[in-house]
């Protein structure tokens, strides 16, 4: 029996073992329960699906999952170690090491258990020389293994002969394991589904990462039907929240149960979608004798699905026994899964296990494996999906665009926006990373990169107009091929830390001056002066040419420098004015309006303060209107 008062941490266990060999008997002599629920289980005496069972230690109470031990079950023993975080290894003393004692140790490897101890069952049924003799055995044979070291204790279901040493043992081992973390988005294999009257669906499994409460809606992937959790219960009874590493049952009344299999998901599908591409770890079983093949067909398995799959192996065209590689794995159906999950790899024929590994991320789409720094990329990626910071900063530093917002790194990383952000902050202080406007982070070592780019784009630009003030922003926008939000960001920082200086409404390297040959000099100051002789009445540009007694091509040149200088300036497509007029209109206008204008400038009165006609008065008031000096209410103008 379970005491509800009891404390609930998020750690499951899970039985594993040949067929026989008192894996259901032990769970119910340590919890009372039977795990064994189907008639064809108990008509049979084997067990043929997942049992689950909450189990009570002192205080403390976590879940049990018992796994089938039959060779034909071997997959759904799959589905329920992938959510254990440590094992009860059953070896029974009449049959000593089996098949499946080999097999559900080699993927409990491969999934990654590191925790776990041995119950040597049936010790009533065989001599105490022969559980000496069995012992010796398992220690030969769990050399080299997690379970090495692991106790074994000598026990029997039927008369209790030393429970006492397993119990005293399980409750050691359970002090050993770290609660899993609860950060993440919430993610449950379903691994189970049933529909309770007056309740409607139920889904039990054991959630791969998060947490949830009550009233929290979620997508059942791949249908993609939703649903918010109307009642949750762990261990067999009421909780809120749900965490992961607990064995649970969600009621999710919105969804049919029929349309809800083992290997679909329960989760947020803004995070998570199905996929068929994923990259991963792989290390082949010692004992395989049978070289894995670049493209072979095979069983894959993840959390509790279960499908085949095709594996590209990226550093050779062969994989043998104990080698440890990269691939890409490409799935037959759509399947659910995040960074750091396990996989089971299994032969179609013979139907056996013969490698596994970690998915690093869904790709979607195959990669050339003699593309340039994949593999070391690989490496380095596969190293920081192990930690939250890392990958954060490693999905910061591979952005497609330079950098990262906010919520795509959640997204990629699997982590709340809130909880990225926090790691975000931590990065920038270790100046690791650099935060730009609207929530974009870049990674140092590519905001020197970019940083330089810019750099050197001005540079270019110095030296092919060295009589220019500098480049346009906007020119230097388009030339850098950055996104604008990201180009701002980084520009933002070199205008800081001056190493660029806005120059006359452009952009310049702090050392770089406008630089002229005397001839260009002289025709500057004769074109200005013809502006400023002129100042309400400019000349055409049309007519600078003759005037100044020089081909087209100069004065065009010529005007530009000095609009770049902001000598000059273009009211429209066709009028050029001198700053000073400019800053005189702006004068008069003040004053007038200020004055006998009572508040306002009828426009037919403008030529008049500024003594033109009405060819210039015109559109000289009107760029008055677009810099925001006045404001235009029919034909009145205000001042702004």
């Amino acid at each position: 029996m379970t005491d509800k008062n009891a404390s609930q941490i998020n750690i499951t266990l899970g039985t594993a073992g040949h067929i026989d060999h008192g894996k259901t008997a032990l769970i119910k002599l340590l919890t009372g329960c039977e795990t064994d629920r189907l008639r064809q289980e108990k008509e049979r005496g084997m067990s043929i699906e997942l049992g689950f069972a909450p189990c009570q230690l002192g205080d403390l109470e976590v879940g049990i999952v018992d796994v089938p031990g039959h060779e034909n079950f071997v997959k759904t023993m799959v589905a329920g170690a992938t959510g254990i975080d440590g094992v009860i290894f059953v070896v029974a003393a009449d049959d000593s090491i089996m098949p499946q004692t080999r097999e559900h140790l080699d993927i409990l490897t491969l999934l990654g258990v590191r925790h776990g101890m041995v119950a040597l069952t049936k010790i009533d049924l065989v001599s105490p020389e022969r559980v000496e003799t069995v012992v010796d055995q398992l220690k030969t044979f769990l050399q080299g293994t997690f379970l090495q070291d692991a106790p074994i204790c000598p026990m029997s279901s039927i008369t209790g002969a030393g429970f006492d040493g397993f119990y005293t043992s399980l409750k050691s081992m359970i002090g050993t394991i770290q609660p899993r973390s609860t950060e993440g988005i919430f993610r449950q294999p379903v691994e189970r589904t049933f529909s309770v009257k007056g309740f409607g669906t139920v889904i039990s499994g054991i959630p791969a990462s998060g947490a949830a409460k009550v009233g929290d809606e979620f997508t059942l992937l791949p249908t993609g039907g939703k649903s918010r959790i109307k009642a949750i219960q762990v261990y067999g009874h009421d909780a809120d929240p749900v965490q992961s590493g607990q064995c649970a049952a969600l009621n999710l009344p919105q969804l049919d149960y029929k349309g809800v299999d083992r290997g679909h998901v329960l989760t947020d599908a803004s995070y998570f979608q199905p996929a068929r591409w994923f990259l991963g770890t792989l290390k082949m079983l010692p004992g395989e004798t049978t070289p894995l093949k670049n493209g072979a067909k095979l069983k894959f398995h993840t959390g509790t699905t279960e499908t085949t799959a095709t594996v590209y192996l990226t550093e050779s065209d062969v994989a043998v026994a104990t080698d440890e590689t990269f691939v890409q794995i490409r799935t037959d159906h759509p399947v659910v899964a995040g960074p750091r999950d396990r996989y089971i790899l299994r032969g179609l024929s013979p139907v056996q296990t013969i490698a596994g590994g970690m998915i690093i991320e869904a790709s979607g789409r195959r990669l050339k494996r003699t593309q340039k720094g994949l593999l070391d990329d690989l490496r380095r990626r596969s190293e920081a999906v192990r930690d939250n910071a890392a990958f954060v900063e490693y999905a910061i530093e591979n952005a497609s665009d330079k950098a990262a917002k906010v919520k795509d790194i959640s997204i990629r990383v699997k982590l709340q926006p809130e909880k990225v952000k926090a790691i975000c902050e931590n990065l920038t202080s270790e100046k690791r990373i650099s935060a730009l406007t609207g929530e974009w982070y870049i990674h140092n070592s590519t905001l020197q990169q970019v940083s330089e780019s810019l750099l050197k784009l001005v540079e270019q630009f110095h030296t092919a107009n060295p009589q220019s003030p500098g480049i346009a922003k906007e020119q230097l926008l388009d030339d850098s091929g950055l996104k604008k939000q990201i180009f701002d960001g980084v520009f933002s920082l070199l205008l800081d830390s001056k190493k660029v200086l806005p120059r006359k409404d452009r952009i310049a390297l702090p050392a770089h001056s406008e630089q002229f040959d005397p001839a260009q000099q002289a025709l500057l100051e004769k074109t200005e002066a013809l502006f400023i002789d002129q100042l309400f009445k400019p000349p055409k540009v049309d007519d600078l040419s003759s005037l100044l007694r020089c081909s087209v091509k100069e004065v065009n040149a010529t005007v530009k420098i000095l609009t770049e200088q902001q000598r000059l300036i273009r009211v429209d497509a066709k009028m050029i004015f001198h700053t000073d007029a400019v800053e005189e209109a702006k004068r008069c206008i003040t004053d007038h309006v200020n004055g006998e204008g009572a508040g306002r400038l009828e426009s037919v009165d403008f030529k008049y303060l500024v003594d033109t006609t009405r060819k210039f008065a015109l559109p000289l008031l009107d760029y008055m209107d677009k810099i925001g000096h006045t404001r235009r209410v029919g034909n009145t103008r205000y001042l702004k």
